[in-house]
Order: structure tokens, then sequence, then C-alpha cells
């Protein structure tokens, strides 16, 4: 039995909303996925209309080069918002982990669902959002370091970000972001982190953002945005894209549901960076008062 020509289409359409939104989660634009993967501009758009009928092949070389699984661009109901995660965390767990997660899921013990250690205050956001500016500023404030992760990528492997993309591809470089996260929460120190724009397109890594720290997304106007990162001098991945405004709008709409799991939100849209600052201060109070209460830190006085 075969599909109705509307069905046909309606999966074409989902499955270039989910290319779409796969590449924008990933801060690339049409021309940049165009390049990597080999195909054309044009066949990629057609694609992400719902107009290109695309071969299996054509799709993998897609997946790839966006460092995606091929079956996250298929249409289908996930079965959980975090479906993603938890495929990541059973293809990387041992047959006794597999065997704890299976008795918790059928009404075990839950003693494996320990609270995570407190390593301190993470910001997420777009580039421009001011998390390198802002974050310095509260580390210094309340006396603990100050981390950038990707700093710390390109410290542990000795190249730049740009390079290890060019090199190794954006799997590449999830996988080296995730290293180099793990190896900051070994430090068991507190810290204030500045995470780099797309850390939510990784499920796994997000995740552990998410439990181990105080997660704040320091939201503003995609105008801003623009404005900041050209003030710095910095384009990528959209240097030579005249949409670059249309990209950056649909790359913040497509991140926008994960940047929504932050623990709170800092709007700095239309703030001076002291301003900025003194808003992202008053947000993390509570935080720090909870904290030391229940693990007899230092109290920090705001």
């Amino acid at each position: 039995m075969t599909e109705s020509p509307d069905a046909e289409s309606r999966f074409l359409e989902q499955l270039g909303q989910r290319v779409r939104t796969m590449r924008a989660l990933r801060g690339m634009s049409r021309k940049v996925l165009a390049k990597v993967s080999g195909i054309s501009e044009r066949y990629i758009a057609q694609l992400e209309s719902g107009k290109g009928n695309v071969s299996i092949v054509l799709l993998r070389r897609v997946s790839d080069a966006m460092g995606a699984h091929l079956e996250d661009l298929l249409p289908s109901a996930d079965p959980t918002p975090d479906w993603q995660m938890f495929r990541d965390l059973l293809r990387k767990a041992t047959p006794s982990q597999i065997a704890q997660a299976k008795d918790l899921l059928a009404g075990g013990s839950a003693s494996a669902a320990r609270r995570a250690p407190f390593c301190g205050i993470a910001l997420i956001g777009l580039r421009g959002a001011g998390k390198s500016t802002l974050g310095r500023m509260l580390a210094k404030k309340i006396g603990w370091s100050f981390v950038e992760l990707n700093k710390e990528v390109e410290q542990q492997n000795g190249l730049s970000v740009a390079e290890i993309i060019a090199l190794y591809g954006q799997e590449g470089f999830r996988r080296m972001e995730q290293a180099a996260l793990q190896q900051l929460l070994a430090r068991n120190e507190l810290m204030v982190l500045a995470t780099g724009g797309g850390i939510v397109s990784e499920p796994l890594t997000f995740d552990q953002v998410l439990s181990s720290f105080y997660t704040i997304w320091l939201k503003a106007e995609p105008e801003e945005h623009m404005a900041r990162v050209r003030r710095q001098g910095d384009l990528r991945p959209m240097a030579d894209d005249r949409s670059a405004m249309t990209e950056l709008r649909n790359i913040l709409l497509s991140r926008e549901p994960l940047y929504s799991r932050a623990t709170a939100v800092v709007d700095t849209a239309g703030l001076s960076v002291d301003a900025a600052a003194a808003r992202l201060i008053d947000a993390v109070r509570p935080v720090l008062q909870n904290e030391a209460r229940s693990f007899g830190l230092r109290s920090v006085a705001l």
C-alpha cells in the first residue's frame, strides 16, 4: 500500500523543516552547508522548502555535514523532548549502566538519580549576548573563576575553533567540547562558565550543563546580537552571506525552545553593560544564598 500524494508532500515538508531547524541549531548558513556537504545551495533550498525529493545518500551527506544523526532529520513522533539525550547516553553506556537504566524506568530503585554536584553558574545564548563580558564581571564580583568553554576546547586541542571545524567538522568539535566540559566538571571547583552559542545542539553536553550549573540564558534582540558581533569583528559563520540577519533570526528561533530550558533568563535588550551586569547579579543572588546554606559554601556579599 503506497502513501497518498498529500501524505508524501507532508513528509517532504516536515523533512525540509527538520533540515532547516537542524542547520539553524548549528549556526550554519545555507551557503556553508552547501560547501561542506558538496551539494548545491539551490538543491538544499529545494529540500528545505519541501520540494526536494532527496535520495537517502544525499540526505546522509547533509546530516554528516551538520554533524547530526540521520534519524534526527526524518519526521517522526519523538516519544519525549529528551529523546536525543537518552539515545546518546545509551550509545555510550556500559551493559551494567543499561541494566540500571532499565530497572529505574521499570519502577526500580531511584538511587541512581542523585543530585549532580553543583559546579557554579553557566551562561548560554547566541554570540553577542554578552556571555564573556558579563560572565567575567560576575565572576570577579563573587570571587569565582571565569571559564570560556570554547577557549578550553582550543587550549586542550591546540587548535582554534575554526580550525577544529575545518579539520574535523561539527561532529568532531562537539566531541571535543564534551570532553572539555567533562574535564572542567572534574576540577570540582566553583566557576562562572560561558558556553558557545551552539552548545544546545548537542543534547548530552547541554544536559550536563543544565544538571551541573545554575544556567542562565542571556537574551537580547536579534539586531543587538548582530551589532555586538559586528563590533567584535566576527561574522562567522555568515561572513559573506547577504542574508546574515535572516540567518541569525532563524538560528535564534530554532534555539529558543532549548535556551528556554535554562533555570533563569536575563534579558539584556537595550541595557548598558553595567545595567546588564546588575540584572545578572540580581538573578544569581537567590542561588548563591541557597547553595551557601545547602553546602556550607562561603556566603557572597552582593
